[in-house]
């Protein structure tokens, strides 16, 4: 999982930067997502460097996902109200969020079915 953690924060990034200069640097807001790649890579970095870590790391990575989603779901929804017609306002924008939001989702998805798995393993173990 935190090597799933590193590439999010390295997409996180990638969209950041590239939402900034297609967006014309009209907003450093198009630069939240990068802040939030760095957020995701060092919580990786923690859980691969440290495995009595590794659980609190991922848990952490998995708040901020949630965290991320929320701030990005709105433009989700806007893209999906441009299918019915409804163009988005600061379609860029829009389109970033979306972006976003389905990394977010992505990881979250990937991150429960994770603690599921370890959690199966240990009673495994256990048992």
């Amino acid at each position: 999982m935190p090597k799933i953690t590193i590439n999010i924060g390295v997409l996180l990034i990638a969209l950041g930067i590239a939402s900034y200069f297609l967006t014309g640097m009209a907003s450093a807001t198009a630069l939240i997502p990068s802040f939030f790649g760095l957020a995701f890579i060092g919580l990786g970095a923690l859980g691969k460097r440290s495995e009595s870590m590794r659980k609190h790391s991922m848990h952490a990575a998995l708040l901020l996902a949630v965290l991320g989603l929320g701030g990005s779901f709105g433009g989700l929804m806007q893209m999906l109200g441009s299918i019915t017609g409804d163009a988005p306002e600061r379609f860029g924008a829009a389109v970033g969020q979306s972006v976003m939001a389905i990394l977010m989702i992505y990881f979250i998805i990937t991150g429960i079915r994770s603690f599921i798995a370890a959690r199966k393993e240990r009673e495994a173990q256990e048992g």
